[in-house]
């Protein structure tokens, strides 16, 4: 077997069953008599132990199997539970992740003996059956040989249909099976059994002199052989193949897929553009097909590349959990809308401002419980992570019932630099943001490990501007903060409203366009010292595309239509020279050069082959 090829889906397959520890450990904690938490936790580990054992990661099956006899110990009631079982479980834990990463790399290490030593105490001694696994690993078990003449048969060997890399385990069955006899055929073929189609069942023919029973044992040892039976496999032949079959895909072969789609769509706009200055019914008739063909692949793509924020969102229980303790607080953490789908490069990218955010909301936000007692609060303070679906865009909202900003001290630290002549009173929830996410910038007294060097929220904003979303706050003193992220469900290819002023043209990211209306000069009125337009009684400031470019050359027209951006709760009229259609359109994110305007969100290629600048809608609010 090449350990190699698998080496990947291993530890796919590991961490989605790390993660499921963490969150049964958790939920195990709140609730000590939760014995399905308990059940789960134990399958998950003896799942890890097995795959180890399967890929010949030795340090990592045993450390699964000593933390296999202490779960044993207490699912039969032969040690109890308490606050130190729970962290020494989580600490194991997290040692197992690091193995099972180590192993996957090649730099399988040794074990932490002081971790070994508190496992085996908490057992109740030390594990039975060690060498077991080592053995196991090795495939050294020594089996009773019948002195018979070698016999042939076939065997059937049909493995666990939740078995996780099933055609390792079915190599290692015939590598058992080759162990005790001559195997001359095997049903599928090797390479075959390394596919993902392959369902789990196979037959072997042999001539061996050991008994059935001999046999079946050996085979059994591959780990998750559900049966052995001894006929002959002509019934397989005829078997009907899975449904809903499903296979595992790089991202970077996604991502690949992604950028020629991207060209296919900037061919597919230049061939549309050609088809309507030919007047060639045939060659329109093409490029309405090929059209068709290109929208249709761009929507599967995108698809195959959504994922449930849910897999982002799973690894935060663990670390509140942690800060609680670090911090001496009581915090409880809710998760809302776990199914919502975000395009996997986005969703890579969101984890960080998250973390960032949960534990500035730990630190800064939830107060110590007599403080919140005092207050006429529950002393445990609540976090919520939560994401919904908006048009083109998901919002993800971290949000405390804590203490809130305290305008005046963020003043007070803001006037010692000079920077601000304003007054709590004037400070708007914009305006603090502003000052938060200036680099460096924070109101701890002192560093700690987890807050006080002023990198938090000054992250959580670049990171955000740099998925083309935006970053908003909301606070109230002693009711608590909430931080909106909103984000587009993708990067790469979006729809976009093409806008012109002083002869260039502009793309507008079409998720956060409101409407458009006509720019009316009697509607025209003033909003904190700036020009604002007045739109349905409402009034939005506004913001002239021409001098924001700095638009030379040609007048201005007479009649110019304007956009109104909506981000969130907040809106602005972009006015414009005029407006010259929709198109989907490819986003090629730049490193800005020194001095690039910050309303500038990337470039793009138009189907005339000439490039444009995408806007930030954000940076124009």
């Amino acid at each position: 077997m090449d350990v190699a090829k698998y080496a990947a889906l291993f530890l796919a397959e590991s961490r989605e069953h790390l993660s499921s520890c963490n969150q049964l450990l958790l939920e195990w904690e709140q609730d000590p008599a939760a014995a399905d938490a308990l059940g789960g936790l134990f399958r998950s580990i003896h799942t890890i132990k097995g795959m180890g054992a399967t890929m010949g990661f030795t340090g990592v099956a045993e450390l699964a199997h000593r933390m296999e006899n202490l779960l044993d110990a207490l699912r039969h009631g032969l040690v109890t539970v308490d606050v130190g079982t729970f962290q020494l479980l989580f600490q194991a834990v997290d040692a197992l992740g690091r193995a099972v990463e180590d192993a996957a790399a090649g730099r399988e290490g040794g074990s932490d003996a002081a971790l070994t030593v508190a496992l085996e105490a908490a057992a109740g001694g030390p594990p039975e059956g060690v060498a077991d696994v080592a053995t196991l690993v090795e495939g050294k078990r020594q089996h009773r040989r019948s002195t018979d003449a070698p016999r042939g048969r076939s065997v059937l060997i049909v493995i666990r249909g939740d078995a996780v890399m099933r055609g390792a385990r079915a190599i290692l069955a015939v590598r058992r099976a080759e162990t005790l006899g001559v195997v001359s055929a095997v049903r599928p073929s090797l390479a075959q059994l390394e596919r993902e189609e392959f369902d789990g069942r196979l037959a072997i023919r042999m001539e061996s002199r050991a008994s059935d029973e001999e046999l079946a044992a050996i085979i059994r040892t591959a780990g998750e052989v559900e049966a052995v039976r001894f006929e002959e496999p002509s019934s397989w032949a005829t078997a009907e193949p899975e449904r809903h079959r499903q296979i595992r895909i790089d991202l970077d072969r996604l991502d690949r897929l992604m950028k020629q789609v991207g060209e296919l769509i900037v061919a597919k706009n230049q061939l549309g553009v050609m088809a309507a200055r030919s007047d060639d019914p045939p060659l329109t008739e093409l490029s309405d097909r090929i059209t068709r063909l290109v929208s249709g692949m761009q929507a599967e793509v995108i698809a195959s590349r959504m994922t449930p924020v849910g897999e982002v969102f799973e690894r935060f229980p663990r670390l509140v959990r942690d800060l609680s303790r670090d911090l001496g607080k009581r915090i409880r953490f809710d998760v809302e809308g776990e199914d919502i789908e975000l395009d996997r490069s986005i969703l890579d990218e969101i984890g960080d401002p998250l973390l960032h955010l949960i534990r500035n909301a730990a630190d800064h936000g939830i107060e110590a419980p007599d403080v919140r007692q005092q207050a006429g609060k529950s002393a445990e303070g609540r976090i919520l992570l939560a994401a919904t679906r908006e048009r083109n865009s998901v919002t993800l909202r971290v949000s405390d019932d804590g203490r809130g900003i305290d305008r005046a001290a963020l003043l007070a630290k803001v006037r010692r630099e000079g920077q601000s002549d304003a007054t709590p009173e004037t400070l708007s929830d914009d305006d603090v943001l502003r000052v938060i996410a200036r680099p460096g910038f924070s109101t701890a007294a002192t560093v700690s490990g987890v807050s006080g060097r002023g990198v938090g929220v000054d992250v959580a904003m670049t990171r955000v501007r740099a998925l083309g979303g935006t970053l908003e706050i909301r606070s109230e003193a002693g009711r608590g903060t909430t931080f909106l992220i909103r984000v587009p469900l993708t990067l790469a290819i979006v729809r976009a409203l093409l806008a012109e002023a002083g002869g260039e043209r502009y793309a507008v990211p079409l998720a956060y366009v409101a409407e458009t209306v006509e720019f009316d000069p009697r509607a025209v009125t003033a909003l904190r010292n700036r020009e604002a337009l007045v739109v349905r009684e409402q009034v939005l400031p506004t913001v002239h595309l021409r001098d924001l470019v700095n638009a030379g050359g040609r007048p201005a027209p007479a009649r110019r239509p304007t956009v109104i951006l909506e981000v969130g709760e907040r809106r602005t009229a972009l006015v414009v020279d005029a407006l010259l259609g929709q198109q989907d359109i490819v986003v090629a994110p730049f490193d800005a050069p020194r001095g690039m305007p910050p309303y500038v969100g990337g470039a793009t290629i138009l189907a005339d082959g000439a490039p444009a600048l995408v806007l930030d809608a954000a940076a124009l609010l």
